[in-house]
């Protein structure tokens, strides 16, 4: 009467963690190499821009991909910690925040790196968790492109125009905050000196 025989669920889910890890590993394995991983992605976006103008369909699949992707964006250069934001980062004892004046930098002397809300990798990366991921989504968006509920009939300039308005808005809203707390979310250009 006693079975050692484990669950019949058991060993799919099993199999499931162990294709988990083996997926995540190939996922790691990749990041060194950001050219070919953003390579990639640019890649399955033009390729889903081509299927776009090809049927001249699938504007509001378009318009989903634009707003995702203008979403992603905006948590890749926004701060992990966000000074406007001090009810939020109080919960968080200890947490660094973005130097406000020179004062604050000069005064402990310490180096404080921007913290991204999103890293770079999970911006890219194809099964992210959370699902923060451009090459998935454009991935998803072609294969939208392919299935014909998908193509929901819409004026494609107002579309357009609204995306751009949309996008104009929240980029002015966010160059005014890097501009009030004093901070570039890229790091071109800039040299790190330690001991100095």
């Amino acid at each position: 009467m006693d079975s050692t025989e484990p669950p019949a669920g058991a060993n799919a889910v099993e199999a499931a963690k162990r294709y988990n890890q083996v997926f995540q590993s190939y996922l790691d394995r990749t990041t060194p190499f950001p050219l070919y991983r953003w390579g990639s992605t640019v890649a399955v976006f033009l390729l889903f821009t081509l299927r776009i103008v090809w049927v001249q369909a699938y504007y509001i699949v378009a318009y989903a991909l634009g707003i995702y992707l203008l979403n992603l964006f905006l948590a890749f250069i926004t701060p992990k910690f966000d000074p406007a934001l001090e009810a939020d980062t109080d919960a968080e004892e200890g947490a660094p925040t973005l130097p406000t004046s020179k004062g604050d930098l000069a005064a402990d002397g310490e180096f404080r790196p921007f913290i991204r809300r999103l890293p770079e990798f999970k911006f890219w990366s194809v099964l992210a968790l959370p699902p923060y991921s451009a090459t998935k989504a454009c991935s998803f968006a072609f294969i939208a492109a392919f299935i014909p509920v998908f193509d929901v009939p819409v004026f494609w300039p107002i579309l357009v125009m609204y995306f751009c308005i949309l996008t104009f808005i929240t980029m002015r809203r966010q160059i005014a905050h890097m501009r009030k707390y004093k901070y570039l979310p890229f790091d071109m250009g800039r040299k790190s000196t330690y001991g100095h």
